[in-house]
């Protein structure tokens, strides 16, 4: 918790006067049983004031009023108005303390939220992965609000509750010493009532986060499968999942709950017992006229008892939100305490042609046992050349394309851009060179303008309009109601799947980059309208070196090289007519498609 109170530094005007304003409303409640036992005393009794010891003060104050000619019922008013003043003012005290200390920890919030975001953002795949997105989502959220409800209570509990444990017993004390006989018994009882219970509860909240964690997890993972879920009609499965998640979360803070519904009526009976306990003493001296103890001063005792006793109650509060604020804080923390495992160097603008070089690139995911993904891949792309990957699922092609914007690191050899190595790159430098287009189309909710800006977020209508001719997406985008600045549902769900497709590979194009890199972004797409966008992308992107991932040969046959992939590893990598005549696994993978392309017709027939 403490490496988090830096973030309080900004803030530290209005975390310092907060406190202070708390001391003066908790000085105001102070005064007012003070007060009530005068009206008690001097006003409704009709006791003379020069008759009590102790009186001085009242009478030189209605001296000070009234002069020497007052009443019972002015003493009545005159306090009673003084009390309604000391409360007004107790509660603009009180007013300005909430607001001060709202100020201070929503601005500490918005600054942790905002460094957490950051540093999420900046996280390589493989440690997302690792915290998993209902974690991350749970301590952006959760947890951070955690932290901020314990900060705005530092500010102000933290102070009431001890001045009101200090200052009513100094004024209990006062009254009558023999009323401390009455906490001496009553406090050792709550503060062992208290450790019990939070030595027991604390460890939990740390648990309740955790399966916080997993209700997140499931649900995210529903909301954004859900057509998987519906096709399969797995909702009842998918039911079953979330209600045992949420069934953990239930019983877990059903066991802290229990603990700590011991505390208020442990509270509550021993604070009745004190007050009867101070009824008995101040009676007993009332009826027998000892010491000047009055009615007025036992009721008095009786609020500063109950004020005692309630600002333990706080303490509960408060140890309860301290325990779920530090879970929260050792969490959050981790996030920000994580670095970075793919850093960026420090070469910016190399001046070489752009060329991409792999050299025994070998990689395994992390955290994994058994055969690498890749192994011994060895690859040069030249400056314009469109190389096309073609091979089996599941045999690394599109791993290896990931290692270029270093998504990961490879874990054996190396890969260059312009000769340089890209761990040798600035990350915003080499990722901007790259237009990288995914298997599964990401659109935002948002314009299509604005998703397409993406890409560049300087580019203009012209550059839009002209990315979009070439990823054949402009004659369905004038279609649209608003044409570019129509809005894209979240997912991009009011679009096709081919539509998806040719956004997200106009988005990439309006980057105008070096690499383009199409990981089976055309799969969606029929022949015709393929063949087009091939033809666009290569009048297009004449000095743009392409990478193309596909499975339909008719996709890759008129690239430059096309290279195999085989159990991981490049087996070969030449232009399709020698393919045909070198490789055997190319020529298979010709061969099945053709009878598949002559059966699917022969049915169709």
């Amino acid at each position: 918790m403490k490496k988090l109170f830096r973030y309080l530094r900004p803030y530290s005007g209005y975390a310092v006067i907060s406190p202070l304003l708390m001391i003066g409303e908790v000085t105001a409640d102070l005064c007012l049983p003070f007060l009530m036992s005068y009206i008690v005393d001097y006003g409704i009794l009709e006791t003379g004031l020069s008759d009590i010891a102790g009186s001085g003060f009242a009478e030189w104050f209605m001296r000070l009023i009234w002069g020497g000619g007052y009443t019972q019922l002015h003493i009545v008013g005159t306090f009673g108005v003084l009390m309604l003043l000391i409360t007004l003012v107790g509660g603009v005290f009180g007013t300005l303390c909430a607001y001060t200390a709202a100020k201070a920890a929503q601005g500490f919030g918005n600054d942790l939220r905002r460094d957490a975001y950051s540093r999420v953002m900046s996280l390589s795949i493989e440690q997302t992965d690792r915290f998993t997105t209902g974690s991350l989502v749970t301590r952006m959220t959760n947890d951070i609000a955690m932290i901020v409800d314990f900060i705005e209570m530092l500010l102000r509990m933290f102070v009431r509750s001890p001045m009101f444990f200090v200052g009513g017993t100094v004024m209990l004390l006062l009254l009558e010493v023999r009323f401390g006989v009455v906490l001496l018994c009553s406090l050792p009882v709550l503060l062992l009532s208290l450790a019990l219970v939070l030595r027991r509860a604390i460890p939990m909240y740390a648990v309740v986060q955790k399966r916080l964690d997993r209700v997140n997890t499931v649900v995210q993972e529903n909301v954004t499968g859900a057509r998987v879920v519906k096709a399969y009609v797995c909702e009842d499965y998918e039911s079953g999942r979330f209600e045992a998640a949420n069934g953990a979360l239930r019983d877990v803070n059903y066991r802290v709950l229990r603990l700590m519904a011991v505390i208020p009526p442990v509270l509550t009976v021993v604070q009745n017992l004190s007050v009867i306990a101070v009824i008995l003493i101040g009676g007993n001296r009332v009826a027998s006229g000892i010491d000047g103890m009055t009615v007025g001063t036992v009721m008095a005792a009786v609020t500063y008892v109950t004020q005692v006793v309630s600002s333990i109650m706080m303490v509960t509060m408060m140890f309860q939100s301290i325990s779920r604020a530090a879970a929260s804080a050792k969490r959050v923390t981790e996030v920000l305490e994580t670095h970075p495992v793919i850093l960026g160097g420090k070469e910016n603008a190399p001046v070489a042609p752009v060329a991409i070089s792999m050299r025994g690139v070998g990689f395994r995911y992390p955290g994994t046992n058994g055969d690498p993904i890749l192994r011994d891949v060895s690859l040069e792309v030249k400056k314009g050349e469109t190389l096309a990957i073609i091979g089996a699922t599941g045999c690394g092609k599109t791993t290896l394309v990931n290692l270029i914007p270093r998504f990961y690191d490879a874990t054996e050899g190396s890969i260059l851009i312009d000769g340089v190595n890209i761990r040798d790159y600035d990350l915003g430098t080499l990722r901007k060179k790259i237009g990288y287009v995914m298997q599964k189309s990401r659109l935002f909710s948002d314009t299509v303008a604005n998703n397409l800006r993406w890409g560049d977020p300087n580019a203009n209508s012209e550059q839009l309009r002209h990315a979009a001719e070439v990823a054949q997406a402009h004659e369905f985008i004038s279609r649209m109601p608003d044409g570019y600045d129509n809005y894209v549902a979240e997912k991009g769900a009011s679009l096709s799947g081919g539509q998806k497709q040719r956004l997200s590979i106009a988005r990439a194009l309006v980057r105008r980059p070096e690499i383009l890199i199409l990981d089976d972004s055309t799969s969606a797409l029929d022949l015709a309208t393929e063949s087009k966008l091939r033809r666009a992308l290569r009048e297009a992107l004449r000095e743009t070196t392409v990478i193309l991932i596909a499975q339909r040969i008719a996709s890759v046959k008129e690239a430059d090289r096309i290279a195999v992939m085989e159990n991981g590893t490049v087996i070969a990598c030449a232009p399709h007519e020698e393919l045909m005549k070198t490789c055997p696994t190319y020529v298979e993978i010709c061969n099945s498609q053709l009878r598949a392309g002559e059966e699917k017709g022969g049915a169709a027939v």
